[in-house]
């Protein structure tokens, strides 16, 4: 493993896949009031949002009368189920980064009540605060500069000085294009999105985040390619595209949010990264999961093999609405709670019973799904070394969508995967676009760039010149 901080990583931290497990790593993450991320303890992450409501100036007291509500039920329901820990995640909505002001109001709010239930009630805790990439706005997306970048730096740095622990973004620079890669099967497409423009876009945003977290003493923590990867589930659950290639483009998200990490960040990996086992691998560093708690926010094809090797388990995301058994967030954490003891308990028992529960939790679902299959530990292991032994981003992403589509086809031959009949083509159809993506990455530029529609992509702010 290479040091972090500008270097690249040339070999894995986690070669051995055994050592690739829930609660365990290499790299563990130590907040200041005593919780440890990585190192024996797996803890819920909870993450919760508003109602269908209106954000605006008038509507903000209602807002954080919401926000102040939410996260006093689940302190109190975690005091109460006795968690030996808690990360809370708060997602700012668009608006609370347009305006960086509100997020970080509803950052000190979060705050001040972490804080009580830590004095009161001993409970170890962390707040993940994770600002929107606003850059969108406008269109093209202007990416480093302007108006939405400002916006977007001072949110990173108002939520610091408010009370964040740690600061994530799930950053959308390369998304333009491969929105309309994934939905035509255009492999060479989505290659250039993620390989090319956002592992470009992602060196100089997380060269931001990093000066804004040293600034304020704070962990620049991870970037999730939930733009990409999860964009590519929720069309594959539509049926809009195969999940081969949902599985394909999941791995080729690694080298994108390894990038992160090659700038400075330490982790923990956010909840819906579901590329995070491979950077964990990779890194280290801990990582958080959203597993089968996660059905609250969308369908997940793999929520027994996602909580495997999580040092974090997660719900992704709950609405403050009213369930039988309380407002929705208390819920979650209660259900986070208790999948987290349970792996806390296999882990209490000695290595061979973790293990035990790691390999129950694996086999469950990966021969089920192709995108289940891409997380297995073996799988990982092998495919995370192969990306890592490449030297640039182009052909780190090249190689993942090589190599996950071969271990595909030689999953569903053994009988360890089962793929529809339906989808053999397109793993064929894939496979040979990939074979045929040229090894030097100015070749594959100058093959692609002129292809891209100039009216939605500015591709000199990517410093790719057709």
């Amino acid at each position: 493993m290479t040091k972090r901080n500008g270097a690249r990583y040339s070999a894995l931290a986690i070669s051995n896949t055994d050592d690739l497990i829930f609660g365990h790593a290499p790299r563990p993450i130590r907040i200041g009031n005593g919780l440890e991320i990585g190192g024996g303890t797996v803890y819920p992450e909870i993450n919760f949002t508003l109602p269908p409501m209106e954000i605006s100036a008038e509507t903000m007291p209602d807002v954080q009368s919401q926000y102040a509500g939410m996260i006093e039920a689940v302190c109190a329901r975690a005091v109460e189920l006795q968690v030996p820990g808690l990360v809370v995640e708060f997602e700012l909505l668009p608006p609370m980064t347009l305006e960086p002001d509100w997020g970080a109001d509803i950052t000190a709010i979060l705050r001040v009540t972490l804080d009580k239930y830590a004095k009161a009630d001993g409970l170890k805790c962390a707040l993940r605060v994770t600002p929107s990439d606003i850059r969108a706005y406008a269109r093209p997306p202007k990416l480093h500069d302007g108006e939405m970048w400002d916006r977007m730096m001072r949110s990173f740095a108002l939520c610091a000085v408010a009370g964040a622990d740690m600061l994530s973004i799930e950053s959308t620079g390369g998304k333009e294009v491969c929105d309309e890669a994934l939905l035509y099967g255009d492999l060479r497409m989505a290659v250039l999105a993620i390989g090319v423009l956002a592992c470009r876009d992602m060196a100089s945003l997380w060269d931001g985040i990093i000066m804004a977290a040293g600034k304020h003493a704070v962990i620049a923590a991870s970037d999730g390619a939930g733009g990409f990867g999860n964009t590519a589930m929720m069309l594959a659950h539509q049926r809009y595209i195969p999940k081969v290639w949902a599985a394909a483009v999941r791995v080729m998200t690694v080298a994108r949010s390894l990038v992160a990490y090659e700038r400075g960040a330490s982790g923990p990996g956010k909840d819906a990264a579901y590329e995070g086992p491979y950077l964990k691998a990779i890194t280290g560093c801990p990582i958080s999961v959203a597993g089968a708690e996660a059905a609250v926010a969308f369908p997940i094809p793999f929520g027994n093999i996602a909580r495997a090797t999580a040092d974090l388990i997660s719900n992704e995301s709950v609405q403050n609405v009213k369930l039988l058994g309380g407002m929705a967030p208390a819920v979650s954490v209660e259900q986070l709670a208790y999948a987290a003891r349970m792996l806390n308990c296999a882990s209490a028992r000695g290595r061979p019973a973790a293990l035990n529960m790691r390999d129950c939790l694996v086999e469950s679902d990966a021969r089920l799904d192709p995108q289940a299959f891409v997380l297995r530990p073996d799988v990982v292991i092998d495919i995370a070394g192969q990306i890592v032994a490449e030297p640039t981003s182009y052909r780190r992403v090249r190689r993942a969508a090589q190599a996950a589509l071969a271990a595909l086809r030689a999953a569903h031959a053994g009988g360890k995967l089962m793929i529809p009949e339906t989808e053999l083509g397109w793993l064929d159809r894939l496979s040979r676009q990939a074979d045929q993506l040229p090894e030097e990455e100015h070749e594959f530029v100058a093959g692609v760039a002129r292809g891209v529609d100039s009216s939605r992509v500015r591709l000199a702010e990517y410093g790719v010149f057709a």
